[in-house]
């Protein structure tokens, strides 16, 4: 069997479309075998993509937006969607019930500085009326050291993908209080992207068969069995805290609609990078995303 390798810039159940492609055993339906991998700690996927040394990447339209902004097309080619909100969540220390942005006033909060995430909370922050000098944003570095931060007592509060928000309530060490997708709205948020020569290949053919079914799947089927076919991805998270969240990107609606990254979604996400001073031009969304293959 032709094998696709896939390589992520960063890995969590928000990506469980993908995943679910190998491990919903998606890709074998279509005559192929996957191989994921995940890039080291602030180092981009596109950078093995470049190289040959991988097919496609877990990726975000936004990477292409310095390359449109000049009217250019990036060397990486971003054909579908993963996600269409933020996957980020906000945990605390105790329940909020009523919990709301401007509960971040005056505390401390580690925050995920990668540069999207980061735009994104800032943005949700923007729209909610808070200013970056109204609470201490902190930079632990990668997710685990997030996590690792938040439960040796740093922070009061912690932003992150899931399942690390739903693991640390399993664990007693924080509690769940907000979704960041909730105040953003929807975006193109994370992509699937390659180059344009594998893009003209059977095997991109296929694979996108087997990633359109393998999104349908994660949306609609039971959160438990997504769960149960990706915890082998997740060494040291327990099926409860990756099935709740599953269950949570699901209500979200993160994985519904359309594969196709579509202007209006664009749009959305080029407001958040120019709000956050990373954009001056226009973006022509041509030069962003084109058709899945097949």
């Amino acid at each position: 069997m032709a094998n696709v390798r896939i390589q992520f810039t960063r890995f969590s159940a928000f990506y469980s479309p993908l995943i679910a492609t190998v491990a919903g055993g998606f890709l074998v339906k279509e005559g192929l075998e996957g191989d994921l991998s995940v890039a080291e700690h602030g180092v981009s996927a596109l950078e093995a993509l470049l190289r040959g040394d991988v097919d496609l990447v877990q990726s975000a339209p936004s990477q292409a937006f310095a390359s449109a902004e000049k009217g250019e097309m990036p060397p990486a080619v971003h054909f579908a969607q993963i996600n269409n909100t933020d996957g980020f969540f906000i945990a605390g220390r105790k329940s909020e019930s009523n919990f709301t942005l401007q509960n971040l006033k005056g505390n401390r909060v580690i925050v995920d500085h990668g540069g999207q995430p980061l735009h994104m909370f800032n943005y949700a922050c923007h729209k909610a009326g808070l200013k970056l000098s109204d609470f201490e944003a902190i930079d632990a570095g990668s997710a685990d050291d997030m996590v690792a931060a938040f439960k040796g007592g740093e922070g009061d509060y912690v932003h992150l993908q899931g399942p690390a928000p739903q693991q640390l309530e399993i664990e007693g060490s924080g509690v769940v209080v907000g979704r960041v997708g909730d105040w953003v709205g929807p975006c193109a948020f994370s992509s699937l992207a390659s180059r344009s020569d594998w893009l003209e290949t059977d095997e991109a053919v296929g694979f996108m068969r087997a990633f359109r079914a393998a999104r349908q799947w994660v949306n609609q089927a039971p959160a438990q069995h997504v769960a149960n076919s990706e915890i082998s991805y997740f060494p040291g998270v327990s099926v409860e805290a990756l099935t709740e969240a599953i269950a949570v990107y699901q209500a979200l609606g993160c994985w519904s609609g359309q594969v196709e990254i579509i202007p209006d979604e664009i749009a959305a996400s080029v407001e958040v990078f120019r709000l956050g001073g990373a954009i001056a031009g226009e973006i022509d969304p041509l030069f962003v995303a084109v058709r899945p293959p097949g």
